[in-house]
C-alpha cells in the first residue's frame, strides 16, 4: 500500500539539520519569460524543413550550415580536384624532362653525327683527297711519325736553343712580352 504518508520506521529517525548544507531556494523568474511552444518553430537559417531534405545541423562559426552528406561529398570533389591538378603537374613535369632529353640528344648528335644512330661506337675521320689538301709540304705516305728525318736537319735540331722553365714567373713573360719592372 502507498499513499503520500512516510514509512512509520523513518518518522522514528530525527532530522538533523547541518550548518554545511543550505537548501536551495526557489528561482525568481523574469516578467519577459515565455513558456516555449508545445512544436518546434521553422528553421532560423531558412532551409526548409520537408521530410525529404536533409537537415542541416552542422553550423560552422561563419553561420553556414551544412549535413554532414554534404560535407563529406564535397571533400570527395575537392579530393578529385587535387588529384586532378597532381595528375596534370605530374604529365607537365615528365614532359618538360623528356624535352630537355630531346634537347641534350640533339646537342649530341650535333657534336658527334651518327655516334648515337648506329651500333658502332668507333668514328674514324674522313680522309680528304690531295688536291683539297693545298699545302706544299704535304705528303700523303701516311704517318708523320714514320717520316725519315736527313742527317743535315737532325744535326741543325741538335744545336736548336731549348728554353727551360725556371718556375710559373717565366711562364707569365712568355705570354705577356717580358715586362721590366721599374724603381
Amino acid at each position: 500500500m502507498h499513499d503520500n504518508r512516510t514509512h512509520p520506521l523513518l518518522q522514528q529517525v530525527p532530522l538533523t539539520v547541518s550548518p554545511f548544507v543550505s537548501l536551495p531556494t526557489a528561482t525568481t523568474l523574469p516578467y519577459t519569460y515565455k513558456t516555449l511552444p508545445s512544436t518546434l518553430p521553422p528553421s532560423s537559417t531558412g532551409a526548409p524543413s520537408s521530410g525529404e531534405e536533409k537537415s542541416q545541423y552542422v553550423i560552422s562559426s561563419s553561420g553556414h550550415a551544412a549535413h554532414p552528406d554534404e560535407i563529406i561529398a564535397s571533400c570527395k570533389a575537392l579530393q578529385s580536384y587535387i588529384q586532378k591538378v597532381q595528375d596534370d603537374a605530374d604529365k607537365e613535369l615528365k614532359a618538360w624532362e623528356e624535352s630537355i632529353a630531346a634537347r641534350e640528344l640533339a646537342e649530341k648528335r650535333r657534336v658527334a653525327p651518327g655516334w648515337l644512330d648506329s651500333d658502332a661506337r668507333i668514328l674514324q675521320p674522313e680522309r680528304r683527297p690531295a688536291s683539297s689538301i693545298g699545302s706544299p709540304g704535304y705528303q700523303s705516305q701516311g704517318n708523320l711519325m714514320d717520316v725519315d728525318v736527313s742527317s743535315a736537319e737532325a744535326s741543325g735540331l741538335r744545336h736548336a736553343p731549348v728554353v727551360a722553365t725556371n718556375g710559373p714567373g717565366d711562364e707569365l713573360d712568355r705570354a705577356f712580352g717580358g715586362l721590366g719592372l721599374s724603381k
